[in-house]
């Protein structure tokens, strides 16, 4: 017997359809199905809903229902346990997922087979270093990652795609200090800086003209946005170099980590980013072809 989890994206009627039907079928061949408890609720299916903090133990695969917004929620949701996922594709670009809803059952039937490989993704550690800051973890929207703290005092996050540090809404350039293993590297006077993931840099990076990486490569990027300096360039950096980023002038910074604002940092307050331990765990049904998929998502034309 399988134990499966299933996520939901919490406003798309056929994410909700997906899940009762996949549910189903799996009951009634002797398989476990978990859902967070909202997402039971929203798919009928409150009878196999359980705690957030309970839905990755013991589980055998998490099937994202939903576009990337909701493949970055259970990525967040089961990252620590090592659990493998499958996403979906019930959004509009889907650049994260591997499946179309005509094929969630043979997809399942080919996990339940061991007929899959498993690709590994490079997450982020973001580390805040703000003693003022009160880190908002509440209040994502529906089909946003809802930061799961990754210490116990709760200032440790994981991302999939990237942490920006970036200008308030209606303020203007901020100043930012970079040390790289501990050594300055410079000031940047700039909208924001993005630290991406290989993963990330087809997500926001990727509008800040920063490069595309192959997502299952290992490096960091940061990427600096509408930069008011001469050096406007990204750095690739290794993995396992720890960059710090701190708030050097009298303007605050807005941090968010995939997407979710975890609040606003002040003069001297910093973040420390660097490869985190744990990594994604995306199911594949046959070699990914990373150029195929890249030219299919964006339309770009053979000639």
């Amino acid at each position: 017997m399988a134990v499966i989890g299933v996520i939901v994206h919490h406003e798309r009627a056929q994410a909700a359809e997906l899940a009762r039907d996949a549910a189903g079928w799996l009951i009634e061949r002797g398989h476990e199905v978990r859902l967070p408890l909202r997402d039971a609720g929203i798919a009928d299916l409150a009878g196999h809903g359980c705690t957030e903090e309970e839905l990755a133990r013991g589980l055998d695969l998490a099937v994202s229902l939903g576009g990337d917004g909701t493949m970055l929620r259970t990525v967040d949701l089961v990252a620590a346990e090592g659990v493998p996922v499958v996403g979906v594709n019930v959004g509009q670009l889907g650049y994260l997922t591997e499946v179309e809803p005509p094929g969630l059952r043979m997809a399942l039937k080919r996990f339940l087979a061991g007929s899959y490989e498993v690709e590994e993704r490079m997450l982020l550690e973001v580390t805040v270093d703000a003693a003022g800051l009160d880190v908002d973890t509440a209040g994502a929207g529906d089909d946003t990652a809802a930061m799961r703290r990754a210490s116990a005092d709760g200032r440790s996050f994981l991302a999939l795609n990237e942490a920006v540090l970036e200008k308030t809404p209606m303020g203007h350039t901020v100043r930012l200090g970079v040390s790289i293993d501990g050594e300055a590297f410079t000031p940047y006077a700039a909208d924001g800086l993005i630290v991406a993931t290989p993963t990330g840099s087809t997500a926001y990076a990727f509008s800040a003209r920063g490069p595309i990486v192959e997502p299952t490569h290992r490096c960091l990027l940061m990427t600096p946005v509408s930069p008011h300096m001469l050096f406007d360039r990204s750095l690739v950096l290794a993995p396992e170099a720890r960059l710090r980023i701190e708030v050097v002038g009298d303007r605050p910074a807005t941090l968010s980590v995939d997407g979710h604002n975890l609040g606003t940092l002040e003069r001297g307050d910093a973040v420390t980013m660097t490869a985190a331990a744990e990594s994604a765990r995306f199911v594949a049904f046959g070699p990914r072809n990373f150029l195929r998929i890249l030219k299919s998502k964006f339309g770009l034309a053979d000639r």
